[in-house]
Formats: structure tokens, C-alpha cells, sequence
């Protein structure tokens, strides 16, 4: 059984501010192409088919031509809800919806019902884990201390535990959104972190033959079994060195696995370049990112007139400038943001701690601060559910 695994679509996200709805019209259209011209036998949706629980209108009627198109190609597809979209607005008809063909899986008590599919050689259970907000399954899946790894675990259980009464030689496929151990972050990622852990270790998903993640916008290899497709269009400029594609995966009869990159067409390269402005506005050597999306850091000691203006010349789709003057890590004068950069808001507020009565927080007080936005976290996740 040959497979097309891609995930977080982020249907009505902008970069910068660009909008991006048409090059993810273009994906779509991508998508259909190598399904019908590479032979794929299901298409895989591993999560953030939208970028937030109430998307745009355009990017509605956008997931509904795509859902149309598929189903005409009459190849199933198995998608799931990720920690963008709203479970219960993705899966509104997810019944009528599944007899086109296309399966919508977001309801976290169906972790261990798959949708069966055939091949010559027999039957592929693909189960479909929707993302797993931990305060909010926790009931369900019986977790006294909630966390990725413990709700994860106990979905996988399920998973396992339906394989098993199986024929003998069923194949499976899981379908999750979340941040795996050894995946590689970019910039934007909506955090996920649980008391103070976002990952979980890819043994979780042990048992099965092909894991096909979502969340991590670059597409990457965890396992030769565990495989995150990325993004198909970049959303940050921490994503310019990605090369953003799908997973075609063919499963043969026994469960083995291999798999192709397919390339996604991408509107513009992105670039991020640094120097000071005449330098920027004078290197021959940065003469093939003219055309590119920029962002641009001046390392210039005293801000320069009309910097955006003048890069424009040069560079005209520079769409983020920042300054970032070259001095000494204890000068009084680094900015507040190079202070925070990489910090995460657990050690932000313990350096404020420190700062305010000249000692950090104890054992005990690090976890009333972690439980606190832990807290913040989830009930920013039940009010986004409610809406």
C-alpha cells in the first residue's frame, strides 16, 4: 500500500504579512497531482489542518474544495485534529463525511478504532490519535498525573489492544500530533508543554508499522518507522534552511517501510541575513536572496535613518527587520528580547524570582510555578474548545 503522508496545513495562516491562502491553494492542488500521478492508495493528514479553532471563512471553503477533490479521486484519506484545531469543529460530520471516503478522526475515545483499508496482500488498520490535550483526557483515559508521555501511552494501549485481536498479518498505521524526542523545533510551534515536558519518546508508539507524525514543521526522520512529513509551506523564518516536502511511503505485505521525499512547491526561499546596513546593502555575495522573503538583523551600533526603506531597494520582500548591536553579553544596553531569547517561561519567571528577592525559587516553589502555567495552558485549551 503505497501512502502520502503531509500534516500542518495551517489553512488561513499569514507569514508576516503576507497571505499565504494562495500558495496553500497551490499545495492542495500539489497534493491531488501526486495522488493521482504516484499512485497512492490512502492519504494521511496528521494534524493542524487549520491554524486556529476558528479559521477564516476562505480557509473553510479552502479545506472544503480539498475535501471535494479527494474524495473525486476516490483514494481514502485519514486525517486527525492537532493542538491548533478545534476537535469538535473539525469533526462536525465526520459520519456523513466518512462514506466519501474521507475519515476525520478527533474524537479521543476512538484512539483504538481504526478505519480499515485493503490491499492485495490484505487489511491496514490506520489509527488516527487526534492531538491529546492532557487536562482534557485525562478523565478518559483513567491518568492520575496528566502529561503527553502518560495519555499517549494509554492511547497506544488501545492501539495495540485492537491490533491484537486482528488477523494475523494486519498492518497498521498510527496518525499523532505531537513533539517526539530528537525532533527538531522551529519557531512556530505553539508550545505544548505539560510540567515542564513537551516530548515524548518515540518507544510510546512501539507495536506498529508505520507512525506518521504531525506538529514539528520540519520533515524529518525520528525512526525508520517513526516519520514527521513538516509543514508543506514555511511559517517562520527559523524553517529557511527547510526543505519543505511529503513522506510516499509504500508498506509492502510484510509491514516493511520505504519512503520517498516529495518536494512541495514554495512561493519564495526564505533568507535571513545579518551585518550592518551597508554591508547588507553592498555584499555581492548576498546578490541570490534578492528576491527572497528577508529578515534582516543590523548589527549597526547606532540605529541607521530609514533602514526598512533602504533594504527595500536591495531587497524588496524584506518582511522582518531587527536590531541586534554587536556589544558585550554584559553590557547594560543588550535589549530585554536578546535577554529572553531561548528562555523558556518557567525560567523566565524563576530568574524573576532571583532578581526580585536575590535568591531563585526552591524545589517546592519551581513546581507551584509549573503547575501555575500548566493551569494558564489548559484553560486556554477548554476556553478555545468551548468557543
Amino acid at each position: 500500500m503505497r501512502l502520502l503522508h503531509t500534516s500542518d496545513w495551517h489553512l488561513g495562516r499569514a507569514f508576516h504579512r503576507v497571505n499565504m491562502l494562495g500558495a496553500q491553494a497551490g499545495f492542495i492542488g500539489h497534493l491531488v497531482t501526486t495522488v493521482r500521478e504516484r499512485g497512492v492508495d490512502a492519504v494521511v493528514v496528521s494534524g493542524d489542518v487549520y491554524d486556529r479553532a476558528v479559521p477564516p471563512l476562505a480557509a473553510v471553503e479552502l479545506f472544503d474544495d480539498a475535501l471535494h477533490r479527494l474524495a473525486d479521486l476516490g483514494v481514502p484519506t485519514v486525517m486527525i485534529s492537532g493542538n491548533h484545531d478545534s476537535a469538535r469543529r473539525l469533526g462536525v460530520g465526520a459520519g456523513l463525511i466518512g462514506r466519501a471516503g474521507i475519515h476525520l478522526r478527533t474524537d479521543p475515545t476512538a484512539c483504538g478504532t481504526p478505519v480499515v483499508l485493503k490491499d492485495d496482500f490484505g487489511d491496514v488498520a490506520f489509527y488516527g490519535l487526534p492531538y491529546l490535550e492532557p487536562a482534557l483526557v485525562k478523565d478518559e483515559f483513567g491518568v492520575e498525573k496528566p502529561g503527553h508521555e502518560a495519555v499517549l501511552a494509554v492511547a497506544m494501549d488501545r492501539v495495540r489492544a485492537d491490533l491484537a485481536s486482528r488477523a494475523h498479518g494486519t498492518r497498521s498505521v498510527v496518525l499523532a500530533h505531537a513533539f517526539v524526542t530528537g525532533g527538531e523545533a522551529s519557531d512556530s510551534e505553539r508550545d505544548i508543554t505539560v510540567g515542564g515536558v513537551a516530548a515524548v519518546p518515540a518507544g510510546v508508539f512501539d507495536g506498529v508499522d508505520y507512525v506518521a507524525l504531525g506538529h514539528l514543521h520540519g520533515c524529518q526522520t525520528i525512526a525508520e518507522r517513526v516519520r514527521y512529513s513538516g509543514s508543506p509551506l514555511p511559517y517562520s523564518f527559523s524553517e529557511a534552511d527547510h526543505r519543505k516536502s511529503m513522506w510516499l511511503v509504500d508498506l509492502d505485505a510484510g509491514g516493511a517501510v520505504t519512503a520517498e521525499r516529495v518536494d512541495c512547491p514554495v512561493p519564495r526561499a526564505l533568507a535571513r541575513i545579518r551585518g550592518t546596513l551597508e554591508e547588507l546593502l553592498a555584499d555581492p555575495g548576498l546578490a541570490p536572496h534578492e528576491d527572497a522573503w528577508i529578515e534582516a538583523t543590523l548589527t549597526d551600533a547606532v540605529r541607521p535613518a530609514d533602514p526598512m526603506a533602504r533594504l527595500a531597494e536591495r531587497f524588496p520582500h524584506t518582511l522582518s527587520l531587527a536590531f541586534a548591536p554587536e556589544r558585550a553579553p554584559e553590557d547594560p544596553d543588550v535589549s530585554y528580547a536578546q535577554r529572553l531569547a531561548d528562555r523558556s517561561d518557567q525560567e523566565i519567571a524563576e530568574d524573576f524570582v532571583a532578581h526580585v528577592r536575590g535568591a531563585g525559587p526552591d524545589e517546592h516553589e519551581q513546581g507551584v510555578l509549573r503547575d501555575a502555567f500548566d493551569a494558564v495552558r489548559a484553560d486556554e485549551a477548554v476556553r478555545e474548545v468551548a468557543r
